[in-house]
């Protein structure tokens, strides 16, 4: 078994929660990345992904909308990134859904906080039997 441990760090949201970020590596950039433990998948920001990705690479998926809290509605689409990178693991040929995540990029505008290029679900942390662990601020990872 193959065992991760990624560094967190935790962002105070000025007295309104907290948010764990993690360093992800997207099409050879460094970013950060919420993790968000009630997001049923991963996600990246279509703006962002759209100055990286090859525009025949971001597919749009008709007849499929994308199901979130409160809304059904929103258009489907996804990129495939050749090598996805979370501390010392690798993913390769990783498919993810992008989405306009503007709301998230301005509230952390707004807080003066770094920008975001999405958010880290439960995709990988199931798949990775992820553990989170608030005292060393990390996050272990397993695969078989």
């Amino acid at each position: 078994m193959t065992k991760y441990k990624i560094p967190l760090e935790v962002v105070d949201l000025q007295g309104d929660g907290f948010h764990l970020l993690v360093e992800v590596v997207v099409f050879g950039q460094i970013f950060k990345a919420v993790l968000d433990t009630g997001a049923s998948k991963s996600a990246f920001d279509m703006e962002i992904v759209s100055r990286l990705a090859p525009k025949d690479q971001i597919i749009h998926v008709p007849d499929h909308h994308a199901i979130g809290l409160g809304t059904t509605t929103m258009e489907r689409y996804y990129v495939v990134c050749p090598e996805f990178k979370m501390g010392n693991l690798t993913i390769e040929n990783y498919e993810v859904p992008v989405f306009d995540l503007s709301a998230i990029k301005f509230a952390y505008e707004k807080l003066k906080l770094p920008p975001v290029i999405g958010v880290i679900g439960g995709d990988i942390l199931m798949d990775y039997k992820g553990i989170i662990n608030y005292k060393s601020l990390s996050l272990s990872l397993s695969k078989n």
